[in-house]
């Protein structure tokens, strides 16, 4: 029989959150506000299935181009070749 390969595959560790008292998603998250030419941090909350990219762009930076509906396009490169993610901002982080 063939294996699966899925979206999550060999992602099992980079898709784990860590347990914590309180709330696990906080609505802070989902408020955030980019303007275009931010640069903002891909990490991915496993907890929210909606908006999330490719395990591949976990912890990756990228700049932030444009939004399209609640999510935001960001513009990043792959080894020489250039991307366009639409990522919404549970999943993103500013930079500092």
């Amino acid at each position: 029989m063939k294996r699966s390969r899925g979206f999550k595959s060999k992602s099992r560790k980079k898709m784990t959150k860590v347990f914590r008292e309180g709330r696990t998603n906080p609505i802070t998250k989902k408020l955030q506000r980019f303007e275009a030419d931010d640069l903002v941090h891909i990490i991915i909350d496993p907890s929210i299935q909606k908006g999330q990219p490719h395990p591949r762009f976990h912890g990756k930076t990228a700049k932030v181009i444009g939004s399209k509906g609640k999510a935001y396009i960001l513009a990043l490169n792959d080894g020489n070749k250039a991307k366009e993610l639409i990522v919404r901002p549970d999943h993103l982080k500013m930079q500092e």
